[in-house]
């Protein structure tokens, strides 16, 4: 079986005001409201967004302190050998509400300020896909729970 690469967002929402140790990166008090966090698997795509859904029994990366807390709603992936995570950070960026809240999230690897965003209410997945321009023209959208969730056997 081939490895799948991609870049991905997940689309989280938190129910409530939740204080969260993330590592050693800090103890913030994340709002409630939505968030996305993107990332590049260029190893095996669909292995590691199946594991940010259902949750590592390890805590290895900052998403995995927020999602003890937080539920996937979403996930908004792309199939490429390209690594577009900075990218699609600022595409998320310019979208209308977009606020980073905690510097340093997910992005210790590059120069983004972050790679979680925060919106008070649900970002639009045609306004990211727009950001992105021709980018994002393959980009597709799944939910955590959907018979349509790519299996690494049946990848677009």
């Amino acid at each position: 079986m081939a490895n799948v690469r991609g870049t991905y967002a997940l689309l989280l929402v938190l129910d409530k005001e939740t204080a969260i140790t993330v590592g050693k990166l800090a103890n913030f008090s994340f709002p409630p409201g939505y968030y996305v966090y993107v990332g590049s698997a260029l190893g095996e795509l669909f292995f590691r967004v199946r594991r940010h859904i259902q949750g590592g029994k390890k805590l290895h990366w900052h998403i995995d302190y927020l999602r003890q807390e937080a539920e996937v709603v979403e996930v908004w992936y792309l199939v490429s050998d390209e690594r577009l995570e900075c990218r699609w950070y600022q595409a998320a960026a310019a979208m209308p509400q977009a606020q980073v809240l905690l510097a340093g999230f997910g992005s210790s690897g590059c120069g983004c300020q972050s790679h979680l965003l925060y919106f008070a209410s649900m970002p639009s997945f045609e306004a990211f896909r727009r950001q992105l321009g021709e980018k994002g023209l393959n980009l597709r959208k799944t939910s955590p729970g959907q018979r349509s969730w790519p299996r690494p056997e049946h990848t677009p």
